[in-house]
């Protein structure tokens, strides 16, 4: 297949975009041709897919990136089997060119329930935009094919999608046990994601001899706080670090923390952090999101601790950095339970048959052998 890949909002190394999906695909041998905003990320692309670069829409500078975005597609769209587009502004007035082909919209996230942690909209808006949002999902499932993050997406549409969860890669060969020390935290940094929180919780680990490690791209309305955490000396925050090298930093941390708030789009979507650091043998501290209940409780893996209470996610860091058999017990029972579970190339699998589907190439056509010759009657 040729696939045309497109975000204007995510970075162009995003976890799910780049190193599972159009991985997949190019190993499954396919073309991908990509267009995100590379320069504004200062991102390089691979060499393997063929790069566009566009301007990235951020907060309300969104018109002259979704201007570029739709000019992108409708240029590379004639050449493509299908068009996988991640952000749902993109489905607005697509070109023909693009409506054309078969437009596949991956559903990261609740777009309406996530309007309420998007701090950039003004309050009083985002109850108007909800409905708008509704409706745009419901047009985009009777013209276009959807793939789902999340099974607890399925009842936001009538019809029955397919769903590519959010996983990772789970190694072979189990990681070293948790050391006592740091504990650290990997993903986009926002007041809804807890970053306040664990700012505050790094106070008394810092006076304790634990560093909290702060691996991800921030939110404008927290970046001054992390800056004047990290002068402090009780954070080190790296910024934006690509997805297999910013777990290879967390590897060995005494914790994983996911301290996302109570907010109506994490009730019912699987932190995919709280997995990564499973795969990586990192005991988990976690809020009481729903989703994380169900991983972290049943396998053993970590701590739930309250809403909005960093104190007690400090205090549990202290302990597991005082108890190393329960933490490497904890890691042991977090790689079990993800390698058994959220192991990725089983879903990417899945993922890439979907899409050959789609386009009428899957591998049972695509592959069908050629009638031999009939023979030649001899003269």
């Amino acid at each position: 297949m040729r696939v045309c890949v497109c975000t204007v909002v995510h970075h162009p190394e995003d976890a799910r975009i780049l190193h599972r999906q159009i991985r997949a695909l190019l190993d499954a041998g396919h073309e991908v041709t990509y267009i995100a905003p590379f320069r504004a990320c200062n991102a390089t692309p691979w060499r393997r897919i063929s790069p566009v670069d566009i301007p990235r829409a951020t907060g309300r500078r969104r018109l002259r990136a979704l201007r570029a975005a739709h000019r992108a597609l409708a240029e590379h769209a004639p050449y493509a089997d299908v068009v996988l587009l991640h952000d749902p502004e993109l489905l607005v007035s697509l070109p023909r060119e693009v409506r054309q082909r078969t437009v596949v919209w991956d559903v990261h996230e609740d777009t309406a329930a996530a309007l309420s942690a998007k701090g950039w909209l003004p309050g009083p808006a985002r109850p108007l935009l909800r409905p708008v949002v509704r409706g745009l999902e419901r047009r985009s499932e009777r013209r276009h094919r959807l793939l789902l993050a999340e099974d607890g997406y399925r009842a936001r549409f009538r019809g029955d999608h397919p769903v590519v969860p959010n996983t990772t890669y789970v190694s072979d060969t189990p990681p070293g046990p948790p050391a006592g020390g740091r504990a650290v935290y990997v993903g986009q940094l926002s007041r809804a994601r807890g970053a306040l929180d664990m700012i505050e919780m790094a106070r008394p680990l810092a006076a304790e001899g634990v560093l909290v490690e702060l691996i991800g791209a921030a939110d404008a309305d927290v970046r001054d706080a992390l800056r004047a955490a990290q002068r402090e000396g009780i954070v080190r925050w790296y910024g934006f670090v690509p997805n297999d090298r910013a777990l290879r930093i967390a590897e060995g941390a005494t914790a994983g923390l996911a301290l996302l708030h109570d907010e109506p789009n994490y009730r019912h979507s699987m932190p995919t952090k709280v997995v990564e650091y499973m795969a990586h043998g990192i005991p988990v501290v976690t809020t009481p999101n729903p989703p994380a209940v169900d991983i972290v409780e049943p396998s053993g893996c970590g701590v739930v601790v309250p809403f909005g209470d960093p104190h007690a996610a400090a205090k549990a860091v202290l302990h597991l950095r005082d108890d190393p058999d329960h933490r490497t017990e904890l890691g042991k029972r977090g790689y079990d339970a993800a390698r058994a579970r959220f192991h990725w190339p089983v879903h990417a699998e899945r993922f890439v048959a979907q899409l050959e589907a789609w386009a009428g190439r899957s591998p049972d056509t695509a592959r069908e052998p050629e009638p031999a010759p009939e023979p030649v009657p001899e003269s």
